[in-house]
Formats: C-alpha cells, sequence, structure tokens
C-alpha cells in the first residue's frame, strides 16, 4: 500500500492560520488549500519533498540546494528496513568423481588423562587456600611461599584446574612460567584460557595464543574452542570468525563443539548464507548436529521471521531422529511466535508435553506472549488454568506477561483473579510492573475508583511507581475530568522519582487538547510545564501571528527530541489542540508537517478499484482534518474532470477497548455535518463508502 503525500506545487502554506481550509460553498477550492494526491500501491514512488521557498525561476537547482532541500524533511533516527535475509545458500557445484573434502572433526579431541597423585590431598588443601586468599599478586605470591609440594607437571595441572578465580589462574600461570620447571605445554595455555573465559577476558586469551604462536607452542582444537567461544560470549563475533579462519588456515579441522559455536557466531552476525553454507557442509562431511546446533538455526529462522526456515529445522531433525530438549522447544517458540504462527507455537508446545519434556516459566512466558499477540485471550487463560493444575513454575515475568496481555485485551475480571494469586504467592508478590499492569487494565476500563485506591495501596505498601504507570492513570483520570486528582496524581509522582518521559508529557498533551479552558485547564498547563516546558511554548506559539516558517522549525526541532513512538501523538494532540481553539488553517498546517515528516504513513492507499484514507491512528481532530483535505482534493479532480476510481472510503478501524468506538461515531458526525456522501458500511465496521457517482453528483450540486 502506498504511503500519500502533499505535492510541493499544490500548496502554499501563507494564508492566516485561522482561515478555514477550502470553502465547501465553492465549486472549487482556494489555491492557498494544501491536498493530498494518491500513488500507485505497486510502485510507491519516494515522497516529493517540499520546499517552502523555493525560487520557481530556479530551473537547474545544484546539489547543495537539493540536500539543504532533503534536511528540511528529514527527522533524525529514522528506523530503517531490516535486510532481506536468505534462507538458502547459493548452490556450489561439486565434482562427483572426488570425494568431498571433511571441514570438520567428527572426534572430539581426548582429554588428557590424569594417573593417581599421592600428593593430591596435600595440593587440594593448598588451592583452598588460594582460593580464599586476597584477590591480589601479593597476597596470592605471599601464600604461594608455603606450597607442599615443588612444582612438577602434574602438580601444577591439579593446582591450575583447581583454582576458580580467573585472576588466580593467571597469577599461578605466569608464576609457573618464571620458575622453569617444565616447558609450558598446550595443556596450560588451554587450563588457563578456560578460567579466563568464565571472565570473559578475551583480550588476555588473545594474549596467551599470540604468546603460543611466538613461543612455537602448539594450538589444538580446544584452544581454538575456548578461543571462538569467549570471543562469542564477550560479542566480539568479528574475532571469532577471524580465529576460525585462522584455525583453517593452519589444516586444523574443527570438532563438533568448535563448528557449533562458530554457527552461532555467523548467526548471530545475521550472515544466513554463511550459516547454512556451513551446516550442508558439515551434513556432508557425516556431521549429526546436535540438538545445540539446531536451536542456533531455529534462533536465526526466528530472528529473521523466516516461517521456512523454522520449518526446515523442524524437518532436518525429524529425518535425522535428534530429540528437541527444552532449549531447542523454547527457540522454537520464541520462533514461531516472531514468525507470527499462534497455532503452529500451540502445536508445538503440545508435542513438547507430550514427549515428556516439562515446560519452565520460560516457555510458557513464550507462549502468553504470543497468545496476546494474537489475542488468542481464551487459550492463555486456559494455559494459566493447566500451569496451575499441573504444578508448572511460575515467576515474575510470567505472571506480569498475563496481566500485560489481560490488559492489551481489556479483561479486567481475570487480571483481578491473577492479581490475587500473585499477592497469596510466597516468592511471586505483586511488583511495580504487576501494578502497572493492573492499572493500565483499570485506565482503560475507565475504573477511576478502583485505578485511585490502587494507587494508594502502592504507597501503603512501598511499592515504587513507575513512569508508565503514572501514565495510565493519569489518562484515566484526564478522560473522566477529574483534574484536581490528576494534579494529585502527577505531583505526587514526581515526589516518588518518577522522572516524566514523552509518553507521560503526550498523555498530558492530551487532557489539554480536550479540557475545557479555565481553571482545570490551567491546572493541567502547569503539569505539562514541568513535563515538557517546550510543549507548553509551542501551543502558545500556534496561537500566535508567527509564519509558518517559525512553526516549522520549532516544530521539527521538537520532533527531533522526541522519541519515534511519540511523535505521531504529539502531533495528534497538537492538532486536536488547534481544532479545540479553532485554529483550523493551523491544524491543516501540522498535518501537512507530519505528513512531510513521515509520521502517517499509509494515509492514503490506491487500488483501480478503490481509493481509501485510513485514519485509524489518528485522533479526532487530525481525522476530520484529514478528511476536509481528501474531499477537498476530491473535489477538484471532479471539477478538473479527472477520473475517479469505482469506490472511495474512509477507515476509522473497529476496536474492542471502552474508548476505541470514539473516533468512528465522531468521524460519522462530522461526516453529517460536511453533508458529504459517506455512509458506515454495513459489511465492513469501521468503514464509511461512497461511490463515485455520489460524490460527483455531490460536488456538482455544491456549484450549483
Amino acid at each position: 500500500m502506498a504511503t500519500t503525500f502533499f505535492t510541493a506545487n499544490s500548496l502554499d502554506l501563507k494564508h492566516h492560520h485561522n482561515q478555514i481550509p477550502f470553502n465547501f460553498n465553492s465549486p472549487r477550492r482556494t489555491k492557498k488549500s494544501p491536498f493530498f494526491y494518491c500513488n500507485s500501491s505497486k510502485s510507491p514512488p519516494k515522497p516529493p519533498i517540499p520546499d517552502l521557498s523555493e525560487d520557481p525561476k530556479k530551473q537547474n537547482p545544484s546539489l547543495a540546494d537539493q540536500l539543504k532541500t532533503l534536511s528540511t524533511t528529514t527527522l533524525s533516527d529514522s528506523p530503517q528496513k531490516p535486510t532481506q535475509l536468505l534462507t538458502k545458500p547459493k548452490s556450489v557445484w561439486v565434482n562427483p568423481t572426488k570425494p568431498r573434502p571433511s571441514v570438520l572433526n567428527l572426534q572430539r579431541q581426548k582429554r588428557t588423562s590424569y594417573s593417581y597423585n599421592p600428593q593430591i590431598r596435600d595440593l587440594k588443601l593448598f588451592s583452598k587456600k588460594l582460593n580464599d586468599c586476597e584477590n591480589s599478586e601479593d597476597a596470592f605470591l605471599k601464600v604461594l611461599e608455603d606450597i607442599p609440594h615443588p612444582p612438577t607437571r602434574e602438580n601444577a595441572l591439579l593446582v591450575l584446574n583447581s583454582l576458580k578465580p580467573w585472576e588466580k589462574a593467571l597469577f599461578f600461570f605466569n608464576w609457573l612460567k618464571t620458575q622453569d620447571s617444565f616447558p609450558m605445554e598446550t595443556i596450560f595455555y588451554n587450563v588457563t584460557m578456560k578460567s579466563l573465559r568464565f571472565g570473559r577476558q578475551f583480550q588476555l586469551i588473545e594474549d596467551l595464543a599470540n604468546e603460543m604462536i611466538n613461543n612455537g607452542v602448539q594450538l589444538d582444537n580446544i584452544t581454538y574452542s575456548t578461543i571462538i567461544t569467549c570471543a562469542k560470549r564477550s560479542n566480539l563475533f568479528d574475532k571469532a570468525v577471524e580465529w576460525f579462519e585462522r584455525m583453517y588456515k593452519t589444516g586444523l579441522m574443527p570438532d563438533e563443539v568448535t563448528y557449533s559455536a562458530v554457527l552461532d557466531v555467523y548467526a548471530k552476525l545475521g550472515k544466513v548464507e554463511e550459516v547454512m553454507s556451513l551446516y550442508e557442509r558439515g551434513r556432508a562431511s557425516g556431521w549429526t548436529p546436535d540438538a545445540i546446533a539446531f536451536a542456533v538455526l531455529a534462533k536465526m529462522f526466528g530472528e529473521a521471521g523466516d516461517y521456512d526456515g523454522i520449518r526446515y529445522v523442524l524437518q532436518e531433525m525429524k529425518s535425522l531422529g535428534v530429540k528437541p530438549n527444552l532449549v531447542v522447544f523454547n527457540t522454537l517458540l520464541e520462533a514461531m511466535g516472531k514468525a507470527g504462527k499462534p497455532g503452529l507455537a500451540r502445536s508445538l508446545f503440545e508435542e513438547m508435553v507430550a514427549a515428556g519434556v516439562s515446560p519452565d516459566a520460560k516457555t510458557l512466558t513464550s507462549l502468553v506472549k504470543i497468545y496476546g499477540k494474537a489475542r488468542w485471550a481464551r487459550d492463555a487463560l486456559d494455559l494459566w488454568q493447566r500451569m496451575k493444575s499441573n504444578g508448572w513454575p511460575m515467576d515474575f515475568i510470567l505472571y506480569n506477561t498475563l496481566l500485560s496481555m489481560c490488559a492489551d485485551l481489556g479483561l479486567q475480571e481475570e487480571a483481578e483473579k491473577l492479581f490475587d494469586d500473585m499477592k497469596l504467592s510466597e516468592n511471586c508478590k505483586p511488583d511495580s510492573w504487576s501494578y502497572t499492569a493492573m492499572l493500565n487494565i483499570y485506565g482503560s476500563g475507565g475504573n477511576v475508583e478502583k485505578a485511585l485506591n490502587l494507587f494508594d495501596e502502592m504507597s501503603k505498601r512501598s511499592v515504587a511507581i513507575n513512569v508508565m504507570g503514572c501514565t495510565c492513570l493519569i489518562q484515566c483520570l484526564g478522560r473522566a475530568k477529574k483534574i484536581d486528582e490528576l494534579v494529585t496524581v502527577f505531583e505526587t509522582s514526581i515526589a516518588r522519582g518518577v522522572r516524566p518521559d514523552d509518553r507521560l508529557s503526550g498523555c498530558l498533551l492530551s487532557v489539554v487538547s480536550y479540557c475545557e479552558s479555565g481553571q482545570d485547564l490551567d491546572k493541567v498547563i502547569a503539569c505539562l510545564q514541568i513535563s515538557n516546558p517546550r510543549l507548553v511554548s509551542f501551543v502558545n506559539l500556534l496561537e500566535s501571528e508567527v509564519g509558518i516558517d517559525t512553526i516549522k522549525n520549532e516544530f521539527k526541532s521538537i520532533l527531533n527530541d522526541t522519541e519515534v513512538e511519540a511523535r505521531r501523538p504529539f502531533c495528534n494532540c497538537l492538532i486536536d489542540i488547534c481544532r479545540k481553539r479553532d485554529l483550523v488553517g493551523r491544524a491543516h498546517e501540522l498535518l501537512y508537517m507530519g505528513t512531510i515528516y513521515g509520521l502517517y504513513p499509509g494515509l492514503h492507499t490506491k487500488t483501480p478499484e478503490e481509493w481509501r484514507l485510513n485514519v485509524r491512528s489518528l485522533s479526532v481532530g487530525a481525522a476530520h482534518t484529514a478528511f476536509e483535505e481528501w474531499v477537498g482534493t476530491l473535489s477538484e479532480m471532479v471539477n478538473r474532470y479527472e477520473p475517479l476510481p469505482e469506490l472511495l472510503s474512509a477507515s476509522t478501524g473497529a476496536g474492542t477497548h471502552k474508548y476505541s468506538q470514539g473516533l468512528g461515531n465522531a468521524f460519522e458526525l462530522h461526516v453529517k455535518k460536511l453533508s458529504a456522501p459517506f455512509r458506515a458500511s454495513e459489511e465492513k465496521p469501521g468503514v464509511f463508502v461512497a461511490s463515485r457517482e455520489d460524490i460527483v453528483s455531490w460536488v456538482q450540486s455544491k456549484a450549483v
């Protein structure tokens, strides 16, 4: 679906901000009114960049001028499109007359066997002293002076293996090198590196590896595996790849452990083709991947939302007879959720239970999130009952996920039962996020009394209030016109350490948009002044006589300082405020600027049969403004005898929350006010339709 934008040539924003953008009694709109064009959905063009100060005589602008124009319509931190990932590598020709070269060693490197040491008791006690001493080199060396037996190769390995802190393992290894009692073999470096890996000390491990190379000490499979896995744990994926490639250059084949680790590294780098190439080459060498390797593949395809890839993993496991363990099931469930397959996730969970694998809290949390996203409330609540009856583990995250799902679906009664269960639980008492979810539920349902009682309960139980809970409660009180209580909640929250963010500021701005003038409005503006003083200054600027360039520059500056998800709500509320104060021209200017800044993608869509105005993500005032613009554009097209599609429609959406029907009802009233020929669709809730003949007839009747 294509995004529709204003065109620069059709717009002159120099009109006074209190003028109505077009006259319904006139057959043609004034030239000063902005309007939308609807572009084809098949090949959406890039949005035209309006230049409000462009010299019409300038035929060939310089590159600098073009870039300057681009900068005026580009906001910072714009989201980037994810890279398209391929699930299958490019095919590689293999000579069938020659055997395929192996890419991994199917036999894990054997551990060094230890013979019985009669001094083991003394050395174990001494190792305990080393572990318990102060974690400094001086203190460590002082204890070493009392070593009960001279350091032989076997004694040194036993002590080195017994040291838990990586610092002390490194101290002892360095001390051994100064004793010169025996040559430092590969095994000493490997044991020290493994200890350093627990502390994620990759740089020290790499230094030891380079020391081995310089001293002619051979690096074996365990050495490379330790280096690569430490780099992976330290999120140094490029380093892991570098050492893997160096391993191959030495002619040493990685074992299964190293190979699986490298698969995970490439997967984390998003290199799907490389992962699949390594996987297929390993399989061709006779490798049978274990459950961990399949978990890596499943997670990679899950991150990409690639259902075909997830299905491929399941088929491979089945064909090889590899039974998934709990880790693999959890990874596959998360992948199903990201791929948007709730039904398959449910089937996989049932298969898991049937296989005798008991779910943990992570399993259940993933499944609840999937059900909540799909709005499968009944399945989620049935799962909760099974958790209680089967005694499956419940933790904070799982309880809070269930509460959040109830909040999203408006399930107040079920949420209250969950919340009461948490209060009776010994290990999962409600925390700040639990209370926030309940505040969201009561706020969305307009239950002011219960929301305030819960807020008071948080104070009595010393539960910290967070900015999200404060926002939910203020939104509830604002809708109920409980302004005094709103101010009390805001001031109490600030006093308890809540730092206002853009969502809270947007909530207060929303209350300003529908609050009547007088003392109540002044009280809300005083709160907004504390939360975001720039918004208060900008609202005052909208009422002044300043030109559009000043408005545009300040608005862009505010948006650049605002979180991306709060930018459109800010614009919606500002348009509502303008319409509330009869600044209709300013409202149209703000809608224009919001459109060129990309705040309303998909506002207009077009097919050969139907043009649609999508106002679902707009506020009431913004939806009215967009509809006026659209109808004005259609009127001009009729007057210019330009073709229209057979059907024209406007969609407000059909929500399930108590307040979600407000947009549809307000939009219908505005359509009737304008006498526009749109009527509510009988087949599609929240959609208003008009035929081409209705529009043409209506425009022509206005011209009479």
